[in-house]
């Protein structure tokens, strides 16, 4: 019992008269939420059924999607909850979890988009070379990196702000991340030094990385035929669409904590709604409409399900 009342509650304080539209915000969220499944799961479905996608390039898009998946999943449930309460509410550990999944899934993103540019690099500037630079055993190695080094990066932080006491407990969002730390009553420097460091390692590097991989490419494919310069387009312009997306939104989200500007509630809410609205249905768009196999075979599958309908 003891335990019970020991635990720690926050506050969400960045919803807008919830109490008054409750039921349009779950509605709406709701539908994203279902939108997501069925959008990332149709391309996944498709890249694992069909032989002919299980290439390197396909089955990092597949990663990506279920990266898309995994956290929605985390997000999604507990915010309709609140919707739905009468206090939104969350335990400290709870909210930590959250804070763990939501900047794990994050980094572990910007990782696989540097290695689907590294993939393009060797695939359109090494043909040659690519079956063996890029083999089954490599692309397994560099799906596990890809979850474990930032699962093992963001633990550090998560551990470091486990101990650390509150003295305030409205949190100024709707879901758990870096703004936690505003709730510790002295501020860390060791949090703010590994967190700034964590930033630079991840996010600069591998935007740097991404864009030198894509100027190279660009210089080998302008020296080229048209034909290879369309083929490459049609690879490498979908993946750079949502590097640029993705960039811009964890931009946003690890900047705004950090700016002691205090933003009306309702632009912090449409913010906070786009990074986890906009994102995960971003890209099984781009992926379904741009990569041409994968538009085949979803084109494919919705003639099937009409013909299903029709007759």
């Amino acid at each position: 019992m003891d335990n019970e009342l020991n635990v720690t509650y926050i506050t969400f304080d960045g919803h807008v008269e919830v109490h008054k539209y409750r039921y349009l915000y779950f509605v709406i969220m709701f539908t994203a939420y279902i939108l997501i499944i069925c959008s990332n799961s149709t391309i996944v479905g498709i890249i694992v059924i069909n032989k002919a996608l299980h290439e390197p390039m396909y089955i990092f898009i597949a990663a990506l999607l279920i990266n898309s998946l995994l956290f929605s999943t985390a997000i999604y449930p507990k915010l309709l909850i609140d919707f739905l309460s009468e206090k939104q509410i969350i335990s400290y550990s709870a909210c930590l979890f959250q804070w763990f999944i939501y900047y794990t899934l994050g980094v572990s993103e910007f990782f696989l988009l540097a290695v689907m540019a590294y993939d393009r690099y060797v695939s359109i500037c090494k043909p040659l070379q690519y079956p063996t630079i890029m083999r089954k055993t490599t692309v397994n190695m560099f799906l596990i990196l890809a979850w474990i080094l930032p699962a093992c990066q963001v633990s550090v932080l998560i551990l470091l702000s486990a101990n650390r006491t509150l003295c305030n407990f409205i949190l100024k969002g709707i879901i758990c991340n870096s703004t936690v730390q505003k709730l510790h009553c002295v501020s860390s420097t060791v949090l703010n030094i590994y967190g700034l460091i964590g930033f630079v390692s991840v996010l600069p590097f591998s935007l740097l990385f991404i864009l030198l991989t894509y100027t190279r490419i660009l210089i080998i494919i302008y020296r080229s035929s048209r034909e290879v310069r369309r083929k490459a387009a049609q690879t490498c312009l979908p993946h750079l669409l949502v590097l640029i997306n993705f960039s811009c939104l964890s931009g946003y989200d690890v900047l705004l904590p950090r700016l002691e500007t205090d933003f009306p509630k309702t632009v912090r809410l449409l913010m906070s709604l786009q990074v986890i609205l906009y994102h995960p249905l971003f890209n099984p768009i781009i992926y379904g409409l741009k990569m041409k196999e994968i538009y085949k075979h979803l084109k494919g599958l919705f003639c099937k399900i009409g013909h299903c309908i029709k007759y």
